[in-house]
């Protein structure tokens, strides 16, 4: 059995997002392929998801015990290393991604829980394990260096030891967007496609 960390980070009110009715029917789909594996919705808006304070130093760069596993920050790091497959879903927002992707990205990258510090440099504590971008992009941005969200997203879990990582990009829908419904459609059947084999 895996457990399956699925992360979103979309303000949009529900049924409005299309990275959400793309990622939603990879889960439904996946659900079907993989019914004994446990999945996990973590949407980041509905969390307590913060910039870190000074306050927070301390705690994420201290000893690890176990009553730490409980701490409110840390909590975030133990749950994304106990993950065997992680599903990202967010749209494409100034190039990136929304700022509180990167906000919970900071409770994650913790020394000593996904990653650790050796003689010979970092070391990522999250190996053989497999992630899945799935963003909305309004304009034309696949492999063309403005883009930020998924480069990033590869660097850090490549940090972490996740090197096993697909995208479903629906790209152009603002550009196009008497294609837009075309492309959200060709992304669920992309996700279907997908979650039999993730």
């Amino acid at each position: 059995m895996s457990k399956v960390l699925y992360i979103k980070a979309n303000i949009k009110p529900e049924g409005q997002s299309r990275t959400f009715q793309v990622s939603d029917t990879f889960i439904e789909e996946y659900k079907k392929q993989h019914p004994e594996d446990e999945i996990i919705t973590l949407d980041l808006y509905k969390e307590d998801i913060d910039f870190l304070r000074p306050e927070d130093l301390g705690v994420l760069f201290g000893p690890k015990t176990e009553e730490s596993k409980q701490h409110p920050h840390l909590k975030y790091a133990y749950q994304f290393a106990e993950a065997d497959k992680y599903i990202v879903a967010t749209p494409m927002w100034n190039l990136s991604f929304p700022a509180i992707l990167k906000a919970y990205l900071d409770y994650v990258s913790v020394s000593g829980i996904t990653f650790q510090y050796t003689a010979n440099g970092p070391v990522g504590l999250c190996k053989d394990k497999k992630a899945l971008y799935i963003v909305a992009r309004g304009g034309a941005y696949e492999n063309t260096p403005v883009e930020m969200g998924e480069r990033y997203l590869r660097t850090i879990f490549g940090f972490f030891g996740i090197t096993d990582m697909e995208t479903i990009a629906l790209e152009n829908l603002d550009g196009m967007p008497e294609k837009a419904g075309e492309v959200v459609e060709e992304g669920k059947k992309q996700a279907k496609e997908l979650a039999s084999t993730f």
